[in-house]
């Protein structure tokens, strides 16, 4: 997969800047005829794709396409009560005269007419077009990419993004992410808040309270879809996703809820069915990920090339219960992956062909030392809070070639170097770690603010080698001698166009544990 490094041609461009989620379906439907007779006989309600386009998972020689049909999407959706045939097509051009394969899919109201096709036979690190089309309306097109084969060598461009809150601001970030082009996007937890709507808000949640039922977590889902910098994003390259608590409720474990006391274990069951069930419709993820009641599988594994191997974990479903002081947290019965994952995880590194192994953790796994001066005050929702097995893991790092995590949660930018035990202050450095700002989850921040109360604790955090409270994501362009990263910001979130800019410049060299500025 090769980023855009040098001037990108004025057709690319205008595509990538128009957003591909929101071209004219007209322009398409000269190119695509629809099919009257059979509109006429099924007439479906106008604007059914209403939530744009998406792609994701890219293998070699295929990609997971996606729409949801939602012609009233803030009403449950607005479709009739029945499957809907959606037909789909894949192209090696924008214009779709080299189509290369097409097919009918079924909406079903059971998935919220939702579509999810796993198109095979694709060539590797190849860019196609694709659109979907039913009831004589036609959708967006998009634009995904296929990942490297096994002689692939890159570069590839990932952009690192999470903590969308519909309340705290627009999602700015993306217009900047869509004009730096990047082959793939990783997604780490916070697609969506299950915070009520507050009447202060920069933009105001639908509904009236949070979402328990599956029509509810399907509007919330809908209203976050219908931001154009996020559709235009989706339609623009192929995503990986997981998701972090909001996706739920805020720090939940496993089945236990944020206030157990105010919510029963059947009750809470019953929101992680929903929960489960709306995020698999509304993301472009395998059938492997449709739910079972209240679990879903989401760690899996993609490769890119000899170049990297992304293993995306779950932080959420196997954990403990988060630890209430210093001394819980350092029990060895914790777990934040439970015995599976782990086995899953460590396997994959230590078998891994990859020059890069980058690790995809919801939440920050670099200790975050929050007591000044002497002892230590954790977070315990994050890795800080399941030290023996972090410990563990990060041991194992000491073995891995080039272990990279690339987290979310913290709504800062927080790059550290990974360290065999952070109790110890010569301890060897196992690896980096790249925690995300958010997209707009804190709004935009004091910085004054921030850094008077930051800035005291780096003496208590040396392995911190940058933080920051701007919004935005991160960028890496990803080669076999190296990884640079870029720290992009932006100036506001609280108006619906922003400044982006650098703000540092990071790099990870191949075979030297460790991050350092440029």
């Amino acid at each position: 997969m090769t980023g855009v490094t040098g001037p990108v041609s004025p057709d690319r461009r205008r595509l990538l800047t128009a957003g591909a989620a929101v071209l004219g379906a007209a322009a398409s439907a000269q190119l695509w005829l629809p099919t009257t007779a059979r509109a006429a006989e099924n007439p479906l309600p106008d604007g059914v794709f209403s939530l744009g386009v998406a792609s994701g998972d890219p293998l070699p020689d295929g990609v997971v396409l996606w729409t949801r049909l939602a012609p009233d999407p803030l009403n449950g959706g607005g479709m009739p009560a029945r499957a809907v045939s959606v037909e789909w097509e894949i192209s090696e051009d924008s214009r779709f005269v080299k189509s290369v394969r097409r097919g009918t899919a079924q909406a079903r109201p059971e998935y919220g007419h939702s579509v999810h096709v796993d198109v095979r036979g694709l060539r590797p690190d190849r860019t196609y077009w694709y659109r979907f089309r039913t009831g004589g309306q036609i959708s967006p097109r998009g634009r995904t990419r296929t990942a490297p084969n096994w002689t692939g060598r890159g570069p590839l461009r990932l952009a690192l993004a999470c903590c969308q809150n519909w309340q705290q601001g627009y999602f700015t970030p993306y217009a900047d992410m869509l004009a730096q082009d990047p082959d793939v996007v990783l997604f780490v937890g916070d697609y969506i808040y299950e915070s009520a709507p507050a009447a202060t808000a920069v933009r105001r949640h639908e509904g009236t309270g949070e979402p328990y039922s599956l029509v509810q977590y399907r509007n919330r889902y809908a209203q976050y879809r219908t931001d154009p910098d996020l559709q235009a994003m989706h339609a623009a390259a192929p995503w990986v996703v997981t998701f972090d608590d909001h996706e739920v409720d805020n720090d939940f474990a496993g089945e236990v809820p944020q206030d157990p006391d105010k919510q029963s274990h059947d009750a809470f069951v019953a929101r992680l069915t929903a929960a489960y069930q709306a995020y698999y419709e509304h993301m472009p993820v395998r059938a492997s990920a449709v739910p079972n009641g209240p679990h879903i599988r989401m760690h899996r594994r993609l490769d890119f090339g000899h170049l990297a191997r992304l293993n995306v974990l779950d932080t959420r479903q196997f954990r403990s219960d988060q630890a209430t002081s210093q001394a819980g947290a350092q029990s060895p019965s914790l777990t934040m992956l439970g015995a599976e994952q782990k086995k899953w995880l460590l396997d994959g590194l230590h078998g891994s062909p990859a020059r890069w192994n980058l690790i995809a953790s919801q939440i920050m796994m670099a200790e975050t030392d929050l007591l000044v001066g002497e002892g230590k005050l954790w977070f315990y929702d994050a890795w800080d809070g399941y030290q023996v097995e972090r410990n563990a893991l990060l041991g194992e790092f000491a073995s891995v070639r080039n272990p990279v995590v690339l987290s979310g949660d913290r709504h800062l930018t927080m790059i550290s170097d990974l360290k065999k035990d952070f109790a110890d202050p010569g301890s060897a450095v196992v690896g980096a770690e790249f925690v995300g700002t958010s997209i707009s989850s804190g709004g935009d921040q004091d910085q004054a603010a921030f850094h008077t109360e930051w800035d005291a604790k780096l003496p208590d955090n040396p392995h911190w080698k940058l933080i920051d409270a701007h919004r935005g994501y991160h960028l890496f362009d990803i080669r076999r001698d190296r990884i640079d990263a870029q720290v992009r910001v932006v100036d506001t979130v609280l108006r619906k166009t922003a400044t982006p800019s650098t703000l540092a410049r990071l790099r990870v060299e191949d075979g030297k544990p460790g991050v350092r500025r440029v």
